[in-house]
Order: structure tokens, then C-alpha cells, then sequence
């Protein structure tokens, strides 16, 4: 329940054919304190722009034209999804089951109980809090991975998969003291002190090391440079 009318404040958008429903949706949501946009129809949501606050949706399952859980489905596909709230005239086993696959936070039966509906509604921000609040992450090291270079990369993944200095030192055709170098530029760039952090980052960045896609060993990119001359200014 909130009654921040900040920019951040989250919004509430319900999708339901039915006019009465959405008015009485709209009553109690808005008396809670939330902030409530109301659509007729699938169509109507697609046509308003993604949802970039805090928010979730709250879809009818039987509806003309898209269904609520094939809008859900919809916007899944095409990375706009928001912590959704089912609600159905019906309590079709099917339907249910396939809303809570699909990720759902909750599916309520008409008519619907106050109580339950803000219930699920709190739920579904605080989904939504976290999924948020992960993607912000995400962003944040994947800014600070592109500082890395294509050697760094490697040792970062060589690092975190256990590796020792001298292991790895082998495995690139370098020294030691180079990827001791290289070692502490991939900690300082990431913005990490410890091995368990660098595990956590290579692992939620998805950092791999594969032989066929190595940067060409030390010793080789030295020569290669060093036989190829500089063309004169």
C-alpha cells in the first residue's frame, strides 16, 4: 500500500472486458492508495507504453480477442512481463495451473475478496521490487565487464573456475607474473576484493573459457607483433 505520488511510485494496470469489474478494481485499489490504469482489452494495454516503474498487472483470464494468459505469454516473449495477478470468473484447473507455470503470482476467483486482492497485489510489488532491483544488478556488471579485454576475460574465467596463476599461465602461453598482472586488472575493473565475488560475477555474467575462441597466447601476439613493421607516417 502506498500513497507516494513520486515518479517511482508504482502503478497498477488491470485488464478486464468487463466495465463494472474494472470500476469496482479501480475503487478498491485506488482506496488502498495505488495508483490505477484500467484497459478493456489486450489491445488496449499493447497500445500504452511499457511499464518502466514499479507496477504489476492484474489481467482477466477469459477476455474477447487475447486472452489474459495469452497476452501474459505475449508480453514474456517480448521482455515487457510485469509480476501479474490472475483473476477469473471460473476456477478452471487448467487455466490455473497454467498461469502459475507461467510465473504468476496469483490466481483469484470472482468475486474477489478484498483482503486476498491486496494480499496478492503487495506480493506481486515486492516481485517486482526484486526482479527490478536484479536487472539493475545485471546492468551494473555488465558495464563494468566491458572494461575487460579479451585476455582479461579469459583469466576472469580462468580465475573463477579454480585455477591456479601458473595453470593458467599455461593454459594462455604466458608467465605467471603476466597473469598476475592480468589478474589484477580483472579484480580492479570488476570492482571486486575477494575470489567469491569474482565466482559470483563470472558465473551471473556467464563468463566462459573456450579453447577455440582464445586470445592468441602471449608469447605469439609478441612476435606477431614485432614481425609485422610499422608503415611509415
Amino acid at each position: 500500500m502506498t500513497d507516494d505520488l513520486s515518479p517511482e511510485a508504482p502503478i497498477l494496470l488491470v485488464v478486464d472486458d468487463d466495465e463494472s469489474v474494472r470500476g469496482a478494481l479501480r475503487r478498491l485499489l485506488m482506496t488502498a492508495g495505488y495508483s490505477v490504469e484500467t484497459f478493456a482489452s489486450a489491445k488496449e494495454l499493447l497500445a500504452r507504453e511499457p511499464l518502466t516503474v514499479p507496477g504489476c498487472l492484474l489481467l482477466d483470464v477469459q477476455m474477447p480477442g487475447l486472452s489474459g494468459l495469452d497476452l501474459h505469454d505475449l508480453l514474456r516473449s517480448t521482455g515487457m512481463e510485469k509480476a501479474t495477478i490472475f483473476v477469473s470468473a471460473h476456477a478452471d484447473v487448467s487455466s490455473s495451473i497454467r498461469a502459475m507455470k507461467s510465473g504468476a503470482i496469483d490466481f483469484l476467483i470472482k468475486p474477489l475478496d478484498a483482503d486476498e486482492l491486496l494480499a496478492a497485489v503487495e506480493r506481486a510489488l515486492a516481485r517486482d521490487r526484486e526482479t527490478r532491483a536484479d536487472l539493475a544488478e545485471l546492468r551494473e556488471l555488465k558495464r563494468r565487464a566491458a572494461r575487460l579485454t579479451p585476455r582479461e576475460r579469459e583469466v576472469a574465467a580462468l580465475v573463477a573456475s579454480g585455477r591456479l596463476n601458473k595453470q593458467i599461465a599455461a593454459m594462455l602461453g604466458t608467465s605467471s607474473k603476466t597473469v598476475k598482472v592480468h589478474r589484477a586488472r580483472v579484480m580492479s575493473k570488476l570492482e571486486v576484493t575477494s575470489l567469491p565475488e569474482l565466482v559470483r560475477i563470472v558465473d551471473r555474467l556467464g563468463l566462459r573459457y573456450r579453447d577455440d575462441e582464445r586470445v592468441k597466447p602471449d608469447s605469439e601476439a609478441t612476435s606477431s607483433t614485432r614481425a609485422t613493421p610499422t608503415p611509415p607516417p
